[in-house]
């Protein structure tokens, strides 16, 4: 590219594209030198500081901005979109920097060159996207075209508007139609731009039995048309999508054309469908939006091209109205914004416009015929011929039922109160998202809520495909992964009911509604002091629950564990994440009621410990005071004067009796010394409480985890391992009940004929058992002196 540069006579234009190309190379270079990484951590580039007097040169001005793009690596990644911005990318921006050289220009050189670049790039455009003798106004705002439409439409309909204003508009108000599948915000922003009241909006619903749930019902969209035209208002223009924001449906544009035509209303198209109007195969829906007054195109994320305007191709014949309506300008710097999509346009080609036009439609059908062999995953897609944008979710069969969770009619289902089962297809639908979103971020794929279907994953790859360069691969690997977390979303379905069953089966466990966490669910463990009807924040309830959470992490198994306040609730909560399908339900439940009361008997074994050294304490010192004053009446008050006692202690020595005191922890009482001091044998105490423990044992085999049931293949290897240990046991308990035998001969031989006698035990120091076989040692015991 230096070579071609070097030919262009304009010294300025070559210097530029080279400036350009060097600084795009310096500020996309991951690669970066040790010490423009230490330039990095420096505090100048956060903190601003002093103008330089002398200046800077180019390379430090432009390492200063690469530190400020990437000085948050570390807490934020790096946007795809700047390491995918291509050749391409490098002509959009360098159109933005040509148009500031080319303003420099005198006045008839820039008409001429304003003039031509605008009228090729609506040529290019109209061409491309087959809307014939049309004109184009370039934006940086998608919604601003349409903003610009309306302002046409009113001063096209109301011939007085220029000079009555608002009046005009007050004695007939317009209507403007939107779809209730249009994207949010629109109906606000065009009232605002327009200076219009909210009720100027008309919401069309969309078809609710027959059709698409996202099409505009054409039958009361006339209905609506009629009503406000016998109240006396102006229907004034009519927004339809040629793909929706959310799931990339398509109006019925032929119909809705010759419904405006009929009340006169102006028809604007917009949507993503509007992109295949470049391919050689288009859709009638999508082909009759060539006849409409006006669209809305964005060919920056279709084709891959950053700081591209987006476009509003329009038919009105009027020059005057136009201009007064903003779509046309005289200013140079006006025209100038098609610079940048002109460079872009010429550089791709027409052939390379439409092969990115199509490779993403073609990455759209990929995804949807390998999605229609996948179990549990429901398209949500049109025109399965020619959409451009697939959407679907996860749903499990319903037992004893011949469709999905998701099939069920919006009609037959209670508004109010939806289906928990619904409800936990949506939170594992946006489980299963957020996995896809991180293993497969070339994807480009969206989470979204729609008020039918409820939580769906969208992947519209004329929006992202080009700008992040996702290829077939990228969607077989997320096929890939779609189908590798399949076993883990149903099993975990079909254990939610499973686990709410023996939750409530289980004393002390409340089991907690939360249809937003996709996993086995959540529980609540409810101590002796917790308040059931109370919703406020429990400590005690807090601190057992943060100890089972670090029990329950301990056990090392599949299982997650977090700790979180309910939903409309300040109470902690246990909630337990995905699982598979060899998870033990009833262990898991029993190892969290156990767990969680031994960690509240033990805070309450502490508790009254604190409780008993306190009063033991209380005990001593009343103990104390009473000793000192047996004392002083023992001794008298004569010897507690420091000379005088010294004397008669000297003629009469007083032996005090010592009485000491010990604090059994066990038995939390106050006790004497005499017994340890005299026979010299310490009290053995109470016997402290026994640690709780679960109803039933599991015995697991080695390097099994917590919460695993034994694979169905080895039934016959656990069974086997299973009677291998009880006979163990047996065994052991054999000859531990022997060897209490033999003890019990020894000590007795009168008892018991045929045993050895205890001289002959002394000669051999063994006891022999004819019947068992083994031998055993005898203990050695010495006689006490006092035998000897």
């Amino acid at each position: 590219m230096d070579t071609s540069l070097e030919k262009i006579a304009d010294s300025t234009l070559a210097e530029m594209g080279k400036n350009l190309k060097e600084a795009m190379k310096m500020l996309e270079d991951s690669q970066r030198r040790t010490e423009e990484e230490n330039g990095k951590k420096l505090l100048s580039g956060d903190i601003p500081g002093p103008l330089q007097g002398s200046g800077q040169d180019m390379v430090s001005i432009l390492q200063l901005v690469q530190n400020l793009m990437h000085g948050d690596e570390e807490e934020e990644p790096q946007s795809a979109r700047i390491q995918n911005i291509g050749e391409q990318g490098h002509i959009a921006l360098l159109g933005h920097s040509l148009g500031a050289y080319i303003s420099t220009l005198d006045k008839e050189k820039l008409r001429k060159l304003t003039t031509r670049i605008l009228s090729d790039t609506t040529l290019w455009l109209c061409r491309i996207f087959r809307y014939e003798n049309g004109s184009a106004y370039f934006h940086e705002e998608e919604r601003e075209g349409l903003a610009k439409i309306c302002r046409l439409a009113i001063h096209s309909r109301y011939e007085d508007f220029v000079v009555d204003g608002f009046n005009v508009l007050y004695n007939k108000k317009p209507v403007i139609y939107l779809s209730a599948a249009a994207r949010p915000g629109l109906g606000q922003y065009l009232c605002n731009q327009l200076g219009l009241p909210f009720p100027c909006l008309s919401r069309v619903p969309c078809n609710t039995m027959f059709g698409s749930q996202h099409q505009m019902d054409v039958a009361l969209l006339e209905k609506l048309i009629k009503d406000d035209i016998e109240r006396g208002k102006l229907p004034l223009l009519l927004v339809a999508n040629a793909g929706t924001a959310a799931v990339g449906h398509t109006d019925k544009i032929g119909r809705l054309k010759e419904l405006c035509e009929q009340y006169g209303i102006w028809l604007h198209v917009e949507g993503v469908n509007l992109a295949t109007l470049a391919l050689g195969y288009v859709s009638s829906s999508v082909l009759a939006a060539t006849k409409c007054d006006s669209m809305t195109l964005t060919p920056g994320p279709w084709l891959g091209l950053p700081a591209v305007p987006a476009v509003t191709l329009y038919k009105h014949d009027d020059p005057a109205l136009t201009l007064v309506a903003g779509l046309t300008s005289n200013k140079p710097a006006d025209k100038l914004r098609a610079l940048p999509l002109w460079l872009s346009l010429q550089y791709l080609g027409l052939d390379g416009i439409v092969e990115r036009i199509k490779h993403a439609c073609q990455l759209s059908q990929r995804l949807q015929e390998s999605l229609k062999k996948v179990n549990h995953i429901k398209l949500l897609v049109e025109d399965e011929l020619s959409s451009p944008v697939v959407v679907f979710r996860f749903f499990q069969e319903l037992p004893g039922s011949d469709h999905g969770l998701t099939a069920v009619p919006a009609s037959n289902m209670a508004p109010s109160t939806p289906g928990r089962e619904r409800l936990s297809c949506d939170a594992l639908t946006s489980w299963l998202g957020e996995q896809l979103k991180q293993l497969v971020p070339l994807s480009g794929l969206t989470i979204m809520d729609l008020e039918v279907e409820g939580v769906c994953v969208r992947f519209s790859p004329l929006m992202t495909a080009a700008v992040l360069g996702t290829r077939g691969e990228d969607v077989d690997q997320l096929v890939a992964c779609i189908q590798s977390r399949l076993p883990i979303l149903t099993c975990t379905l079909q254990l939610r009911e499973e686990f709410k069953q023996e939750v409530t089966a289980t004393a002390g466990l409340l089991h907690v509604d939360d249809p937003n966490w996709p996993g086995v669910g959540v529980v609540r463990y409810e101590h002796a002091n917790d308040d059931k009807n109370s919703l406020k924040l429990d400590p005690e309830g807090e601190k057992i629950h943060a100890g089972l959470l670090k029990k329950l992490n301990e056990l090392e198994s599949d299982l997650t564990f977090k700790m979180g306040p309910e939903y409309k609730s300040m109470k902690s909560c246990i909630y337990i994440g995905m699982a598979n399908d060899d998870i033990d339900v009833s262990e898991l439940v029993e190892t969290i009621a156990v767990t969680a009361r031994e960690i509240e008997e033990n805070s309450r074994l502490l508790e009254n410990m604190t409780e008993v050294v306190r009063k033991g304490i209380q005990e001593a010192q009343v103990q104390l005071q009473k000793a000192n004053e047996e004392r002083l009446l023992e001794e008298g008050v004569l010897r507690q004067i420091p000379v005088v006692g010294s004397v008669l202690n000297w003629f009469s020595p007083v032996q005090p009796s010592q009485k000491g005191r010990t604090f059994n922890l066990t038995a939390g009482s106050l006790e004497s010394t005499e017994h340890t001091y005299v026979y010299k044998v310490q009290g053995t105490g109470v016997t402290p409480p026994q640690t709780p423990t679960g109803t039933r044992t599991k015995q697991r085999l080695p390097g099994q985890k917590p919460f695993k049931r034994s694979l169905k293949g080895s039934d016959a290897v656990s069974e086997t391992s299973s009677v291998s240990h009880i006979e163990d046991l047996e065994k052991m308990e054999h000859l531990s009940g022997g060897l209490e035998q033999e003890v019990l001969e020894a000590n007795n031989p009168e008892q018991h004929p045929g045993t050895p006698s205890p001289q002959e035990a002394d000669q051999t120091g063994t006891f022999q058992n004819r019947a068992r076989g083994p031998k055993f040692d005898r203990p050695q015991v010495e006689e006490p002196e006092s035998l000897r």
